[in-house]
């Protein structure tokens, strides 16, 4: 997004707008201030609008003279038609552009209405074609279409894999998987009766890393997994059922869990957080090997990831990520998916002088929380460029990662809502075709702009 540029040859728009920013969002602010001004009303109101709203995009050329901007969308306030979003181009040191979408189509009174009155202003107004966008879900029932569409290659466990010759253990894998393959928005999340060999599993990895926590663990981790030890049955003894987590950060912070039968593509996971919803496994990793895992399970979902969901600046921060990806292009989803990792799998913070994890990956695992927050490493070592380096999303978003290995570079903030307020900063100016917000209520996504999806590749 281009905001609006301020020039010597701006004087006219700008003093009617009173701009002293380059953001979309102060500019819908002036905008709405210029017209309540003179008793017509908030003209944009992003909130009011549903995900379904039909919208229409102009390019109108206007002249920098006193007065041009606000005869110019007088008729949209006049004819009761919502500005969802409005950015300018200087085109000429006298001109500008003005790219503005609204609420309706061609064929509504009120957009004719409005055409019409543009027309006899004289004003050069070009209606735009809609922007073809990758698909992405727009209300959070649609998660249904990307649920079970789990990685071809890791649809079947590879041979590397520790439990790959294991027949019962493959059985019982495909039994918990078709848990979640036959689940749907709306149903409580399934129940799963955990065998003796799996308890023992979760026991091992659940005492293991108990102590170390206190240790490594940043303070809002600490905090929260002591209430959901009381709330949610954590304990060696037992694995929490999803359905109560879920339950219990729905309550938090809004998040709420869904099963997912393994690895979904990046696009499709990231999408899901843009709804505050964590796709979740169910299985337990191989007995024989309890302390390394190749891929997501119920221990680092529930130890590693879930706890953290109950803060709100680590929900804050794994949502930012999701609303950034909803229609974004590949090489942005491969973007944000390193920021993700960097921070939501694998983050460090500052605490007192010591190094704190806050990254899931880090959290559920032994041997590499030692490595990364051993005491012989401090704030101090710190340093761009090296293994610990301060929290930088431009930078993380190009700092490759291995999967199965420890990393070798960790990105270190002063705080979890540090993290969160640079991965907002981030996201504000990552190129995409709109704007998204999601409005809990009803459980939509809304977009500011006229936008067409691609077919669903599940389709």
């Amino acid at each position: 997004m281009v905001g609006y540029q301020k020039s010597t040859a701006t004087r006219g728009l700008a003093a009617q707008l009173e701009l002293t920013y380059d953001t979309e969002s102060h500019l819908l602010s002036c905008v709405n201030k210029l017209f309540t001004s003179v008793n017509l009303g908030a003209l944009v109101s992003p909130l009011s609008t549903t995900t379904n709203e039909p919208r229409l995009s102009l390019l109108i050329e206007l002249s920098d003279k006193a007065g041009a901007l606000h005869s110019t969308l007088a008729p949209f306030a006049e004819y009761g038609v919502n500005i969802t979003h409005i950015e300018s181009r200087p085109i000429r040191r006298d001109s500008f552009n003005f790219y503005v979408d609204c609420e309706g189509v061609r064929g509504d009174r009120n957009i004719e209405a409005v055409l019409t009155a543009l027309e006899e202003k004289q004003l050069n107004v070009l209606i735009l074609d809609y922007k073809k966008v990758p698909w992405f879900p727009r209300q959070i029932v649609e998660l249904d279409l990307i649920g079970d569409r789990i990685l071809l290659a890791k649809s079947e466990l590879d041979s590397d894999h520790p439990g790959f010759k294991d027949a019962k253990y493959r059985e019982r894998r495909a039994q918990i998987d078709a848990l979640a393959r036959g689940f749907v928005h709306g149903q409580p999340i399934p129940m799963v009766k955990y065998s003796q060999e799996e308890l023992g599993t979760w026991s091992k990895v659940f005492l293991n890393l108990h102590d170390l926590h206190r240790l490594y663990a940043c303070p809002e981790y600490i905090r929260v997994f002591e209430v959901m030890e009381k709330e949610c049955g954590y304990s060696e003894n037992n694995i929490p059922q999803g359905r109560d987590v879920s339950a219990f950060l729905e309550l938090r912070t809004g998040f709420r869990l869904r099963p997912v039968a393994g690895l979904l593509s990046q696009r499709d996971f990231l999408n899901g957080l843009a709804f505050r919803v964590f796709f979740c496994t169910q299985y337990v990793r191989h007995h024989s090997k309890p302390f390394y895992t190749p891929e997501p399970d119920v221990c680092h979902e529930l130890i590693g990831h879930a706890p953290m969901l109950a803060d709100p600046s680590f929900a804050d921060l794994s949502q930012e990520i999701g609303l950034a990806s909803l229609g974004a292009s590949e090489p942005e989803i491969e973007r944000l998916a390193r920021c993700y990792w960097h921070s939501v799998e694998f983050g460090l913070i500052e605490n007192h002088g010591q190094l704190k994890a806050y990254g899931a990956g880090l959290l559920s695992s032994y041997g590499e929380l030692k490595k990364a927050c051993s005491h012989n490493r401090t704030a101090n070592d710190i340093e761009p460029n090296k293994a610990l380096q301060p929290w930088n999303p431009s930078v993380a978003a190009l700092q490759e990662y291995p999967v199965t290995d420890y990393q070798p570079v960790y990105f270190v903030a002063d705080s979890v809502p540090d993290a969160m307020v640079r991965m907002r900063e981030y996201c504000r100016h990552v190129p995409r075709p709109f704007h998204a917000r999601y409005n809990p209520t009803t459980e939509q996504i809304w977009i500011d702009r006229a936008v067409v999806r691609e077919p669903n590749r599940g389709d």
